[in-house]
């Protein structure tokens, strides 16, 4: 499957399926595939692979496993890009260094008056209220600096999410400038 070559994934997943290889299993891994392996290059092959999945419960073996064997091809010739599983791994580490730190306080309520006073919610800025639906505000804690954690491909649909990140990066630095 990360070799792009849906023969060669057939091959391996008939010889899991003879050895006796439970396909919860492989309906189960190959999801985290779609997941890890591919991410947000396909967003649908998630849904593949569940579907998948859902159809091998509702139909069981032998007829069930063909539909796992569909979504093992889908997934071998879907892009492929963890961009979005090294983002993650990315932003747990930066969570347990930071520890416990609060989130900025413009976006948090005052239900209290000494929290208002506090400067709780000031200078909070509703993106709806804005032209294009975005106010650039940092939502990082006020003590941790803005963090670039997820860097898309440029392969299938991440390269729409790329055009998007780097509009929001232009129009935050403008807006902060």
């Amino acid at each position: 499957m990360r070799g792009s070559d849906p023969d060669a994934a057939l091959y391996w997943f008939a010889r899991m399926l003879d050895a006796g290889e439970d396909p919860r299993y492989l309906a189960r891994r190959i999801t985290r595939m779609a997941v890890e392996d591919i991410g947000l290059a396909d967003p649908q092959a998630q849904a593949v692979c569940l579907q998948g999945w859902e159809t091998y419960e509702r139909l069981g073996s032998p007829e069930g496993e063909l539909a796992i064997g569909q979504a093992l091809v889908y997934l071998a010739l879907a892009p492929k890009s963890n961009a979005a599983y090294v983002a993650y791994k990315a932003a747990r580490a930066s969570a347990r260094t930071t520890g416990s730190l609060m989130p900025p306080k413009h976006i948090l309520n005052a239900p209290t008056s000494l929290m208002k006073d506090q400067g709780y919610g000031k200078g909070y800025a509703y993106d709806h209220d804005a032209e294009d639906g975005f106010s650039g505000q940092d939502y990082f804690p006020d003590d941790m600096e803005r963090v670039d954690f997820y860097d898309p491909v440029e392969r299938g649909f991440e390269r729409d999410l790329r055009k998007r990140v780097d509009y929001f990066a232009r129009l935050r630095r403008e807006r902060n400038a």
